[in-house]
């Protein structure tokens, strides 16, 4: 029984996210623009993107969207954010969490 457990919840992380990092990469194109092809900003005022934890990105990018983020760079992530779905953020949140 604890093994059956154990091993539930080591899948759990696949399991709740679906996202997609080969999807998520393609997708990140546009974002190489300023955070770098990957994810490494060669711009200070960029944060760098590789490695962050998945979920740190995925509510930053629904902040820009829903306007709850504003100031810095919002002028500018706003407008990007707008154009990406949930899955969207979610593959792209994936594809930056998965570099090390």
């Amino acid at each position: 029984m604890k093994k059956l457990l154990l091993v539930s919840l080591l899948a759990l992380p696949t399991m709740v996210s679906a996202a997609d990092i080969a999807a998520g990469k393609a997708k990140s194109a546009v974002c190489a623009a300023c955070h770098g092809a990957e994810g490494i900003s060669a711009v200070p005022i960029y944060p760098n993107l590789k490695g962050q934890h998945q979920a740190y990105i995925v509510s930053s990018l629904k902040a820009y969207k829903t306007g709850l983020r504003q100031g810095g760079m919002s002028m500018i992530m706003k407008p990007q954010a707008d154009a990406l779905s949930d899955a969207d953020m979610e593959d792209i949140a994936a594809y930056y969490a998965s570099l090390k």
